[in-house]
């Protein structure tokens, strides 16, 4: 049994694992880090993102021109919340993070070299409800890699270094505690004991089981089949052992998985999804190659809305058709791995790739992605779809016709255009960080822009949005409403603040920044009270 005794005990070593400790080894207390993976992957799914960071009226905001101010983020926000009754904490954290995003997330990160993109994207738009109304969503140099590259070297760095022990493969499994208090944890073959313990574990999106537990109503039914995005030891064991203990658990039915996952060519965990940066210039089809609507699906919108609708289509999944043309501009995964030149900070390459497409992504993808098909006609498509498509056979005329619809419109001119999803290309197109990756009005059956292409996409989990409820300093609560003692929940474990301080939607960019935010504010407590 080994056993190992600081001032804080940090039980997972994500991105709010890592920040909390960096603000307590600066006010000088010992911190031990127990991370269940291997030290390979410290920073868990942060490292792993593609490193979009919400910030209200920042600099770079100001220097494109985006007007934007607290007030009006707020209003958004609580917008796609939909927040209910009783929701007081979860709306404290979502103002917290709003007014102090600029101080204590930009700055912050700027301060521990951590750099942006210069244009700010703009995501989760809002359809019949506002969601962004200016682009918030900043996206820092280097992907999330970077990001949790910077933070690690500042933490092994530190000028108190000697404070700080880190610890890979232990899986927590329980509390020690103490007259009601939490005085530590404890694993298989070790404990771990402080003052204070902090849960930094994630969420439960890497639990596919529990998550289709806890499917929210307002989505419908959950899909059969769906593709895990999140980390595999996302798992919310630790939940219910907080449960257990006295914390009570909150809004777990808030979820945020995407609508284009497909399998990872190179998967190296369990029923291993990615999530695709959708082309907007693709057309959104169920299994029958029936284009989904009566209002077309398009990314940049509302997330939450497309998997809605995916999942009200009788087999709940979904094929995007295209061309090479389109793929080579619009298709992205949201992901630090598949960005090579954002991640490798490759400025050029970047410029490259906007210039000429991204060639080396579509290849990949084409050639080693069991989800995606290449055809030269439409019948060569729908015979290679059907193979793809568990037993329902792609009618090629049917499939015709429906893609016919949509490029008539396009031929007969920009007057005569009738179809949301062309109104919806060219407002995308009026903000410059958005024209440069979107097609101008691009037909599918292009002779120019061939060969068609086929993608068949499931829902992928991501996040969970509800979790540990806490007060504004991170400290986890009981179901009638007291502090558990020693004990403090940060990031996605928390709901990302609160128990679930984005309601039923998130505006994006809003992980990573909640990730920062509860870890400071959990630092700031445990500082003065120990």
């Amino acid at each position: 049994m080994e056993k190992y005794k600081s001032d804080v005990v940090i039980v997972g070593g994500g991105l709010a694992g890592i920040t909390t400790a960096l603000e307590l080894l600066d006010a000088g207390k010992s911190v031990t880090i127990l991370d269940r993976s291997t030290e390979d992957r410290f920073g868990g799914l942060a490292k792993e993102s593609f490193g979009g960071v919400f910030i209200v009226d920042s600099p770079t905001q100001k220097k494109n021109g985006v007007k934007d101010s607290i007030e009006l983020a707020w209003s958004d926000w609580c917008s796609f919340a939909e927040f209910g009754e009783g929701d007081e904490l979860p709306k404290k954290w979502a103002r917290k993070l709003i007014e102090n995003s600029e101080r204590d997330i930009f700055f912050w990160l700027k301060k521990r070299n951590v750099g942006f993109f210069p244009v700010v994207h703009w995501v989760e738009r809002g359809i019949y409800r506002p969601g962004n109304s200016v682009p918030r969503f900043h996206m820092i140099w280097g992907t999330g890699q970077e990001l949790i590259v910077q933070l690690v070297n500042k933490l092994y760095g530190h000028h108190k270094k000697e404070n700080l022990q880190v610890y890979f493969s232990h899986k927590v499994e329980d509390f020690i505690s103490q007259n009601g208090q939490v005085i530590g944890v404890r694993g298989e073959n070790f404990e771990a004991r402080g003052s204070s313990v902090v849960m930094a574990c994630g969420g439960y999106g890497g639990n596919i089981d529990r998550i289709k537990s806890n499917w929210p109503k307002y989505l419908g039914s959950a899909p059969d089949k769906m593709l895990n995005g999140s980390h595999e030891f996302a798992d919310g064991v630790l939940h219910d052992k907080v449960e257990e203990f006295g914390g009570k658990l909150t809004h777990m039915e808030r979820m945020w998985n995407y609508a284009a996952g497909v399998h990872h060519p190179r998967p190296f965990r369990e029923n291993h999804g990615i999530s695709l940066v959708p082309p907007k210039s693709a057309l959104w089809m169920d299994h029958r190659g029936k284009r989904i609507g009566p209002r077309p699906l398009m990314t940049s919108f509302d997330t939450s809305d497309l998997v809605k609708n995916i999942c009200q289509t009788e087999k709940k999944y979904s094929w995007q058709i295209l061309n090479q043309k389109i793929a080579l501009k619009e298709l992205a995964v949201s992901g630090s791995e598949f960005n090579k030149a954002i991640r490798d900070k490759n400025f050029f390459g970047f410029i490259k790739s906007i210039l000429f497409g991204n060639k080396e992504l579509v290849e990949d993808l084409t050639n080693n992605c069991e989800d995606f098909v290449i055809a030269g006609s439409i019948e060569e498509l729908a015979g290679k779809m059907t193979t793809k498509n568990f037993g329902e056979k792609v009618d090629p005329e049917f499939l015709k016709s429906e893609i016919k619809k949509y490029d008539d419109q396009i031929d007969r001119g920009v007057s005569y255009h009738n179809d949301d999803q062309l109104r919806r290309i060219a407002m995308v197109r009026n903000y410059r960080g958005d024209k440069v990756r979107t097609c101008k009005f691009q037909k599918i059956l292009d002779p120019k822009a061939m060969p068609l292409i086929a993608i068949r996409e499931f829902i992928v989990s991501r996040k969970s949005l509800g979790g540990m409820q806490t007060d504004l300093e991170s400290k986890v609560l009981s179901s009638d409403g007291t502090v558990v003692p020693g004990l403090y929940a940060v990031g996605e474990a928390a709901g990302f603040g609160g128990g679930g301080m984005h309601g039923k939607r998130a505006l994006e960019g809003t992980f990573l920044a909640g990730c920062i935010l509860t870890a400071q504010s959990a630092a700031q407590s445990i500082r003065s009270n120990i």
